[in-house]
């Protein structure tokens, strides 16, 4: 009996993922810059900075956006200058920088969100019920595991 071939990357789950992550990341861009003229990554600081009910730092949003927090210090910079994102001290950090969004930012955050949820709303039309829920199920499975396996990475 012949041993079953090593998969190609095409085959290995992380790839088939990211490869519909950028696709999804791909349309979000197109949308997002034709109607309110913002990237992909100005986009994500402005739902997490709107979703926030407090101001947050920009390690913070760095964080929670996934990116490193010289790349979200340009984005930010970007938003700042456009009079989207508001800076401030840390009051409990002389150091320290607190963003939320502006007026601006907010009717900005409102037009992303409600065209994220039609876009989303579109996207999950390809599925029905059932399998919409074992997705959801099969997703958080999915990012368990892989929690699971940075912490066997982590062990010495």
């Amino acid at each position: 009996m012949l041993a079953r071939a090593r998969p190609t990357i095409r085959e290995l789950l992380s790839y088939r993922l990211h490869r519909v992550a950028n696709l999804l990341s791909r349309g979000a861009e197109l949308r997002y810059r034709r109607e309110f003229g913002v990237s992909l990554w100005e986009w994500r600081t402005v739902a997490l900075l709107g979703a926030s009910e407090e101001p947050l730092s920009p390690g913070e949003l760095a964080r929670a956006a996934g990116v490193d927090k010289s790349q979200m210090s340009r984005v930010v910079a970007g938003l700042a200058r456009r009079g989207i994102v508001l800076r401030a001290n840390d009051r409990s950090d002389a150091r320290g920088v607190r963003l939320r969004l502006s007026a601006r930012g907010r009717r900005l955050y409102a037009g992303l969100i409600a065209a994220a949820s039609e876009r989303n709303a579109a996207l999950l039309a390809c599925l029905g019920a059932r399998e919409r829920a074992c997705f959801e199920r099969a997703l958080e499975k999915l990012a368990a595991q892989a929690r699971r396996l940075i912490e066997r990475e982590k062990a010495p």
